[in-house]
């Protein structure tokens, strides 16, 4: 992840190189060569996700010093912090060390095995929100991801989830069981959620040079002072995708960078709206063919 980029841009190189820095460990070499086994674990997979995109977003601005300021950034869930080092609200020394730490954070908050996330379709979100509450039975169960028309993802105990799947086929949905080490955005990561807050007030937030959406609200954020409590409230939160992407086509943007590794934003827009037109940069080839059109 992000090796090609670091030998084709000195600017790649030079946030591998800071990153690195930031932790005290190679995670440029974690990034490079793996093993998967260990970048996946979500301590690593935070900040490594971080630190590569923010490595693509450098390689771009490098071959194509013209790149103009956005209307907007977004991110769904981590990529919110990479949206926010993009605009400058966010050192990348301060974004990794951040995403370590609610990485541990989020890992710990609930024991192995205790929760679970599932991807539910074909069911709308009203109808939803009443079989969490019908199927958590004292537990917690309840909406982590608004990822567009007609799918949401769950997060929760593990066998609330599991009910809520039981009625889900009853109403004619369908439920995948996520492969996921932790229950993410719902009310079991309040505790990961406290010890962040505790890291983000001895953090500095710069000035942003354009607005970043903030994914519990889905509405564009552009003032330092409300970065610290919108990220820790993302912690136990819903991330409002959804919305985001609403958000943008009544603001008239027709186009996106999807800045990093994978393709999966680019997948959830196209379903949302076919007005804006992704385009993604994650490799060297990418970086020259954005770089190209955007000339």
């Amino acid at each position: 992840m992000g090796k090609a980029l670091a030998e084709s841009s000195e600017a790649a190189r030079d946030v591998f190189r800071q990153a690195d820095a930031a932790l005290g460990e190679p995670l440029s070499r974690l990034c490079f060569e793996g093993p998967i086994e260990e970048l996946t674990l979500t301590r690593n997979t935070q900040p490594a996700l971080v630190a590569a995109s923010c490595a693509t977003l450098a390689a771009l601005r490098e071959r194509y010093p013209e790149l103009g300021v956005p209307v907007f950034a977004a991110g769904h869930s981590l990529g919110e912090y990479s949206a926010l080092v993009a605009a400058g609200a966010l050192s990348l020394e301060d974004a990794v060390r951040l995403c370590r730490l609610r990485g541990e954070a989020m890992q710990e908050a609930v024991p192995a095995g205790q929760g679970g996330m599932a991807a539910v379709m074909g069911v709308d979100a009203p109808t939803l929100k009443a079989l969490c509450e019908e199927a958590a039975q004292g537990e917690i169960v309840s909406a982590a991801n608004y990822n567009g028309p007609g799918q949401t993802v769950i997060a929760g105990h593990a066998s609330a989830v599991s009910r809520v799947g039981e009625l889900v086929a009853k109403h004619g949905g369908k439920m995948v069981v996520l492969k996921v080490s932790a229950p993410f955005h719902c009310a079991l990561m309040r505790p990961a959620a406290e010890r962040l807050d505790a890291a983000l007030a001895e953090t500095r937030f710069g000035a942003l040079a354009f607005p970043v959406i903030a994914n519990v609200s889905g509405e564009p954020n552009g003032d330092p002072g409300e970065v610290r409590s919108l990220l820790v409230e993302q912690v136990a939160s819903p991330v409002q995708w959804l919305r985001t992407i609403e958000r943008m086509v009544d603001e008239g943007v027709t186009h996106a960078l999807e800045i990093g590794p994978g393709k999966v934003l680019a997948g959830l827009v196209k379903r949302i709206s076919k007005q804006i037109k992704v385009l993604g940069v994650n490799d060297p080839a990418t970086v020259e063919s954005v770089a190209s059109f955007l000339a």
